[in-house]
């Protein structure tokens, strides 16, 4: 399989296992978000550690030990990926669903933003209307919530911030997340032990189904982390931002529909300002891929035609 194919499947799984994560974080109650964050990062860890053990695979360390550079970019990565988390958790289980679906909404906008701050792109006009009707958007719903879309805007640039690094980086997804969590773990320990000895830690406290939950959280944060960065290395950052519309959608389902979430005139305004920004934006995308790929067409047929 061509790793751009392989690399669009990742996508899928990683978005998909994303969008269904409303349904899971409720479950951990009543720990709070950051003893759920920390059990996050220690877990998955021990995930990402048995899943190298098992292939045998550690050639990787010495060479990445070699360069700071690729260290220093994963450790910010774990930085990003840390406050995304956590923001995240928070918003579930503070009936903020359908607000953290507009975070990510929002992201691939905030992409084209980096892209025209940090790698100097140039944008389209269709590019630049899509990003007006998204800070439009935000400004609505700012209206509707009394305030602005804080959790949103924290998931939004957090995980595209997040995503930029790991692409500079070019490190293999589990190697990646291996680094990343290495990272997190001595605040994280040191986090939970303080839980344990000042008797507010829920684990162990709460029966062992409830143990047993926040050891998996490990695993299904390790499992789309590990699909999201080997996607991210295997197709440009334009495509893994039409991808991330997977996981909104799905999210916003669970808000609204399971999760009963009030939606009032003003707010559905907003998030349909948002969709009309993104369809632009996807319309952009692939008119500009398609324009690309006849010319390439036309180039590889020029050598030909001159030697006939």
């Amino acid at each position: 399989m061509p790793d751009s194919r392989r690399g669009i499947l990742y996508g899928v799984a990683a978005y998909t296992m994303w969008g269904l994560f409303p349904l899971y974080w409720p479950l951990l109650k009543p720990s709070g978000a950051v003893e759920i964050l920390a059990h996050r990062m220690v877990w998955s860890l021990v995930v990402v550690a048995a899943a190298l053990a098992v292939r045998r695979h550690w050639s990787w360390v010495k060479p990445l030990v070699r360069q700071p550079a690729k260290l220093g970019l994963l450790a910010l990565a774990a930085i990003f990926v840390t406050v995304n988390w956590g923001t995240y958790i928070y918003a579930v289980n503070s009936g903020h669903v359908v607000e953290s679906a507009l975070g990510y909404f929002i992201n691939p906008l905030v992409n084209v933003l980096f892209g025209v701050a940090l790698l100097r792109e140039r944008l389209r006009p269709l590019q630049w209307a899509a990003v007006g009707f998204g800070a439009l958007a935000v400004l609505v719903l700012t209206v509707d919530y009394g305030r602005p879309p804080w959790v949103a805007l924290t998931l939004a640039f957090s995980f595209g911030i997040y995503g930029l690094v790991k692409k500079r980086a070019n490190v293999e997804a589990t190697e990646s997340l291996a680094v990343e969590t290495l990272v997190l773990l001595v605040p994280a320990l040191g986090y939970l032990t303080w839980l344990q000895a000042t008797g507010t830690a829920t684990f162990g406290h709460e029966g062992v189904g409830h143990a047993l939950l926040l050891v998996t959280a490990g695993l299904i944060t390790a499992v789309p982390l590990i699909c999201f960065g080997a996607a991210a290395i295997r197709v440009p950052l334009s495509t893994v931002g039409l991808l991330q519309y997977i996981a909104p959608i799905l999210q916003f389902a669970c808000g609204v529909l399971i999760a009963k979430e009030v939606m009032p005139p003003s707010r559905w305004i907003g998030f349909s300002i948002v969709w009309l920004a993104l369809a632009i934006f996807t319309y952009d995308s692939i008119r500009a891929a398609r324009q690309t790929a006849r010319s390439r067409i036309a180039v590889q047929a020029q050598p030909e035609r001159s030697t006939t």
